[in-house]
C-alpha cells in the first residue's frame, strides 16, 4: 500500500463530511488534502483510543519528532510521506502541525473549560489551525482567506462539540464552557449522566446560535477572488452547516441519539455546492474579465 493509498483509505474508512469534498478536487490538492485529515484522525484517534494517559503523551511525541522529520525531508510514517510533496510545494510550516499535537495534548489534560475564551485555544489548535493548512494547500491570493479559514475551521469544530455531547460525556469530557452551563442551569453532573432535559435543550440552542455566528464570520472573510480555489471548504461548510440545522430541527435531542448525514445526502450536498460555485465562478468571470 502506498502512502496516498494508506491515506485514502483512513479517510475513506471515517465516514467524515471532509471525505466528500475532497472528491471535487485536482489531483494534487486532493491527495495533499487527503493527507492532512489522515494526520489529523491518526494524531485525534492516539487520544481517544489510548487508555492510558501516559502512553499517549509518549505517542504524541514521537508523532512531534516526525513532524520534525518530515520538514527535514526524511519522513518515516505512511501519512507524513504523503504529506512531504504537500509540505515542499506549498511552504507548510512545521510549527501548524506542532499547534495540532499541542491541541490533542489538551485532551489529556483538561476535562472541561470555564468560559468560552479559555475554549478558544483548543478550538484554534485542533480546528482552526487545519483550516490555515487547508488553504495553504488550495492556494489564495488575499490574506484575509487565512482569517476566513481558520474561523471556518471553529466553526466545524463547534459543530462537532453539539453533534458530540453525549460521546464526549461517555469519555468524562465536556466542551461546553461551565459560564455557559450556569446561565442555563445546567449541571457537570447532569451532562456526564447523559440527562437530557429542556435547560440542555436550551443552552444548545444558545451554542447553535454562537456557531452560527463563526460560520457567518468566517464567510464574511472570504473574498470573492479566492471562492473558486477554497470550494473545498465551502462544500464542506454546506455539509456542517445542514448537520447543524439537523441537530436544531431534532430539538437537540443529542443526549437521546447521534444526528448522523447518510452518505448519498452527504454526496449529494458536495454536488450541488461544487455545481452553484463553479455557476457563480462563471458568473463573476464574465462580470470582471482577466479575472478567475
Amino acid at each position: 500500500m502506498t502512502p496516498d493509498e494508506y491515506c485514502q483509505h483512513k479517510a475513506a474508512r471515517s465516514g467524515s463530511s471532509f471525505y466528500y469534498s475532497f472528491r471535487f478536487l485536482p489531483d494534487f490538492e486532493r491527495r495533499a488534502i487527503t493527507a492532512l485529515y489522515a494526520f489529523c484522525r491518526e494524531v485525534d484517534d492516539v487520544v481517544d483510543d489510548c487508555s492510558e494517559a501516559e502512553v499517549a503523551r509518549r505517542t504524541l511525541d514521537w508523532w512531534r519528532e516526525e513532524i520534525d522529520r518530515m520538514t527535514a525531508g526524511r519522513p518515516e510514517h505512511p501519512v507524513t510521506r504523503a504529506l512531504l510533496p504537500a509540505v515542499q510545494a506549498r511552504g507548510l510550516a512545521g510549527a501548524y502541525f506542532h499547534e495540532i499535537l499541542d491541541g490533542m495534548a489538551m485532551d489529556l489534560e483538561r476535562f472541561h473549560y470555564d468560559t468560552f475564551s479559555d475554549l478558544q485555544l483548543y478550538l484554534y489548535r485542533v480546528a482552526g489551525v487545519v483550516g490555515i493548512l487547508s488553504a495553504e494547500i488550495f492556494g489564495y491570493s488575499h490574506h484575509r482567506t487565512l482569517d476566513y479559514a481558520r474561523d471556518l475551521g471553529i466553526a466545524f469544530q463547534l459543530t462537532n462539540i453539539l453533534r458530540d455531547v453525549r460521546e464526549d460525556a461517555q469519555r468524562g469530557r465536556i466542551y461546553l464552557p461551565r459560564e455557559d452551563l450556569q446561565r442555563f442551569g445546567v449541571s457537570p453532573a447532569s451532562v456526564l449522566s447523559l440527562q437530557q432535559t429542556e435547560a440542555l435543550a436550551r443552552l444548545l440552542e444558545f451554542e447553535y446560535r454562537r456557531t452560527l455566528e463563526w460560520y457567518d464570520k468566517a464567510f464574511a472573510a472570504l473574498p470573492e477572488e479566492d471562492r473558486p480555489r477554497q470550494q473545498a471548504g465551502l462544500v464542506m461548510a454546506a455539509i456542517y452547516r445542514t448537520l447543524l440545522e439537523e441537530i436544531r430541527e431534532d430539538g437537540f435531542r443529542v443526549m437521546e441519539h447521534r444526528i448522523l448525514l447518510t452518505p448519498l445526502r452527504k454526496l449529494w450536498i458536495a454536488w450541488q455546492t461544487h455545481r452553484r460555485e463553479r455557476r457563480r465562478a462563471r458568473r463573476r468571470a464574465v462580470a470582471v474579465p482577466g479575472e478567475p
